[in-house]
């Protein structure tokens, strides 16, 4: 049997936000419990689309389905209803993943995606914040050679946190100044440069392998661990897929 199969549980949970369920007006969808688990086949194994094992359906058929599905928003759509987050404090940091060469070539050519040349060729980075648990609260892409602050901004916007934990890379007096005004707790080693070193939570800071915990999780899936996407939306879309997956076992 090829098929990662969902728990039923973790079926039961997916269900009512999938699109075309027979609650929906208009065409009722053919077995999505089918499409989402060929979906993560291609995710997990990082096989091309012709390689889609027969028992899910003819390949193209279900690859322009899960392109309406990207076109959507669906994916992030599902992350989203189903993400429960215990903000107490939050983790933020970023990861690099090569790109596969069937991931380069989009329309526009590569300045239009998150993707640079940096030492190690052609990479993308996965800004992320994670909560208490360890599970995904939301990311941002960034190409390869950006700095992680780049992506700060947009992860901490809008959102509340009792804390903040990252390395001392994040140690910028913006940044600290931005937490002391939301009244949360900046949990940041001080950079060695610093000519008046600050205090931090040393037992808090521990808790910060959560995030590296998740990274490693997420490069479970091998088209997320070798970027093989052109597109960013197909690429965050494959991204929200498996942290709901993640975040439900």
């Amino acid at each position: 049997m090829t098929r990662l199969t969902l728990s039923d549980a973790q079926w039961a949970k997916i269900a009512p936000y999938c699109a075309g369920k027979e609650t929906d007006v208009g065409r009722t969808a053919v077995n999505n419990r089918l499409f989402i688990e060929a979906v993560l086949w291609i995710v997990r194994t990082g096989s091309p689309w012709r390689d889609l094992p027969p028992e899910f359906g003819n390949w193209n058929s279900v690859y322009k389905r899960y392109r309406r599905w990207v076109k959507s928003d669906r994916f992030s759509k599902l992350f989203n209803a189903l993400n429960d987050s215990d903000l107490e404090y939050a983790m933020i940091d970023g990861t690099i993943v090569k790109v596969h060469r069937h991931g380069q070539g989009a329309k526009g050519g590569l300045g239009h995606q998150a993707i640079g040349k940096s030492r190690g060729g052609m990479t993308t980075k996965i800004m992320a914040m994670v909560d208490a648990l360890g599970n995904l609260v939301d990311f941002t892409l960034l190409k390869g050679q950006q700095h992680d602050m780049a992506g700060v901004k947009p992860l901490i916007k809008d959102k509340e946190f009792g804390a903040l934990l990252a390395d001392r890379a994040f140690d910028t007096d913006w940044l600290l100044l931005d937490l002391e005004e939301r009244g949360s707790k900046a949990v940041i080693p001080p950079k060695r440069s610093r000519l008046k070193q600050r205090d931090f939570d040393k037992e808090m800071y521990k808790w910060r392998h959560l995030i590296e915990n998740f990274f490693c999780k997420l490069k479970d899936f091998k088209k997320i661990a070798m970027r093989a996407e052109k597109t960013d939306e197909s690429f965050a879309a494959n991204i929200y897929l498996a942290a709901t997956i993640i975040h439900l076992r």
